[in-house]
């Protein structure tokens, strides 16, 4: 199996205390809208794409906020993804998003409910509950946590 890693840019979306997120229909997961960088494409023009695909919306991509790496084995084998976030604001989106993909759903919720439902990568659930981003900007990863459990250094 070829592995390689994914390039996404993704959004980070609030109004009135509440983040939006995507999750495949039914799913027990969910991600920040966004998606997967295309050849040529930058990661601003990515993320105005695939807003306007996901959800028919408008976007304005703001202030570049950090990237969290993550990794995964499913079903499919091992998977490696980069997620650079954006802030972004969406015109036309209501109290509740309908998706433009079949299989896709969208939902606004509170930064206290990000662990319930399931955000990945999971680092993201703390940085969204403090809203604080580092000097240098964020800068996190589901590999290196992963490696520090290993070894016993870090939680």
């Amino acid at each position: 199996m070829r592995r390689q890693t994914e390039l996404l840019a993704r959004a980070v979306i609030s109004r009135r205390g509440r983040f939006l997120v995507a999750r495949p229909a039914g799913g027990g997961y969910c991600y920040l809208p966004g998606g997967h960088v295309e050849g040529g494409e930058s990661l601003r023009a990515c993320l105005e794409r695939e807003l306007r695909e996901e959800l028919g919306a408008r976007a304005s991509v703001g202030r570049y906020l950090g990237a969290v790496e993550h990794a995964w084995t499913d079903r499919a084998g091992r998977h490696h993804e980069v997620n650079h976030l954006f802030e972004a604001r969406v015109r036309g989106v209501g109290t509740e998003p309908v998706s433009r993909e079949r299989g896709l759903e969208f939902l606004w919720v509170r930064a206290a409910e990000l662990p319930a439902h399931g955000l990945e990568p999971a680092p993201l659930r703390e940085y969204l509950a403090g809203r604080r981003s580092p000097a240098g900007g964020l800068w996190a990863s589901t590999i290196e946590r992963r490696a520090r459990r290993r070894s016993g250094g870090g939680r």
